[in-house]
C-alpha cells in the first residue's frame, strides 16, 4: 500500500514538474496535471490539498533531485582552498540549471518562478537561495579578504551568479545572435570552466587592488 501511494504521489510530482515548467504556475491547471499523471483530480487533492501546495512540493521535489545529482560544492570540501571551493560551487550551479536531462525541469521551474513570482518564492528563498547566498558570500569573502557582508563581496557574488544565469535566461537571444548550432555546441563543462577562470581572475585583481591600497 505504501509503495502504491508513493508511486502515485511521485507520478503527480513528475507530471506537475513537466507542466509547470512548460506553462508556468498561472497557466497550468490541475486537470492538465491529472491527465498527464493518469490520476483523478481527487487523488491530487488527497496528496496535495491545493494547487498552491502542489506547486510548492513540485519545486521542492525537483530541487532535491537536482541537488542530489549536483551538490552545492561539487567535488570539494570545506577543507579545500576557497578558490577550489568556488570552482566547485560554480560547476555545480551551472550543471544544476543547464542539465538537459530530466533534471532540466529544475532550471526551467526556477526560471519560471523568478520571472513570474508566486506565493512560493518566499519559501524557496529561505530554503534554497539564502543558504546558497551565505555559502558563496563566505567563499568570496575569504578569497578577497573581506567580511561576507561587505558590499564588494555582494557585487562579486552577484556578478558570478549572473554569469551562470545568463546562459539559462538568454538562450533565446543567444540563438538569434550567433545561431542555434553554435549555442547547441556549447557544453556545461566549457561554460562552467570559463566562468571559473573569469571570476577567479577578477577576484584576484580585486584582492590585489585592496592590498595595494592598504600598503
Amino acid at each position: 500500500m505504501t509503495d502504491g501511494k508513493t508511486n502515485t504521489r511521485q507520478r503527480i510530482l513528475e507530471a506537475a514538474g513537466e507542466i509547470f515548467a512548460e506553462n508556468g504556475f498561472r497557466q497550468t491547471t490541475i486537470r492538465q496535471i491529472s491527465g498527464k499523471a493518469d490520476v483523478n483530480i481527487a487523488a491530487i487533492n488527497y496528496y496535495f490539498q491545493s494547487k498552491d501546495n502542489l506547486y510548492l512540493e513540485t519545486l521542492r521535489c525537483w530541487k532535491d533531485i537536482a541537488f542530489e545529482k549536483y551538490p552545492r560544492e561539487l567535488g570539494t570540501s570545506e577543507d579545500d582552498p576557497p578558490e577550489k571551493r568556488l570552482e566547485g560551487f560554480i560547476r555545480s550551479f551551472v550543471f544544476r540549471i543547464l542539465d538537459t536531462g530530466i533534471e532540466s525541469r529544475f532550471g526551467r521551474l526556477m526560471a519560471r518562478e523568478f520571472t513570474e513570482p508566486t506565493a512560493a518564492l518566499d519559501i524557496i528563498v529561505e530554503e534554497m537561495a539564502r543558504p546558497m547566498f551565505h555559502l558563496i558570500s563566505s567563499i568570496v569573502g575569504r578569497i578577497i579578504g573581506k567580511d561576507p557582508a561587505n558590499d564588494t563581496v555582494l557585487y562579486c557574488c552577484a556578478s558570478i551568479v549572473g554569469q551562470c544565469l545568463y546562459f539559462l535566461y538568454a538562450r533565446p537571444v543567444l540563438s538569434r545572435l550567433i545561431g542555434n548550432d553554435r549555442v547547441g555546441s556549447m557544453n556545461m563543462e566549457d561554460i562552467a570552466g570559463h566562468i571559473c577562470r573569469f571570476s577567479l581572475a577578477a577576484l584576484s585583481a580585486i584582492k590585489e587592488d585592496r592590498e595595494g591600497a592598504s600598503s
